[in-house]
């Protein structure tokens, strides 16, 4: 049994004149794939100020999911945490949450004694 997360970005608002991304959408699921159905997600959007002028500007027609996920990591660390170690905190928080559902499936039953 593995606990699965995905990250998405799932719709962004762009400035049509010159391509630059102000609003990104953006979730993470962590999944069992026991079959349980034991989920947990964590979700929000982020606003973006740009320069186009600037050297690593990456315009909307060629940006990758992967571009936007690093913003949105940059954009939601903590303290002096970098966006690595806030991806790595997220998805440990949401996989233990899938976990502890997994720990008490185990430990249930549902029906009736008759």
């Amino acid at each position: 049994m593995a606990i699965n997360t995905t990250w998405s970005v799932s719709n962004m608002t762009h400035v049509d004149a010159d391509g630059g991304v102000i609003l990104a959408y953006w979730s993470l699921v962590a999944a069992s794939d026991a079959g349980g159905g034991e989920t947990a997600t964590e979700g929000g959007k982020n606003r973006f100020t740009y320069d186009a002028s600037s050297s690593d500007y990456i315009a909307y027609a060629s940006l990758k999911e992967s571009d936007v996920l690093g913003w949105i990591f940059e954009a939601n660390k903590e303290g002096d945490e970098t966006a690595d170690e806030y991806k790595a905190r997220i998805e440990a928080e949401r996989t233990a949450k899938v976990q502890a559902q997994i720990d008490r499936a185990a430990t249930q039953a549902t029906g009736v004694p008759w």
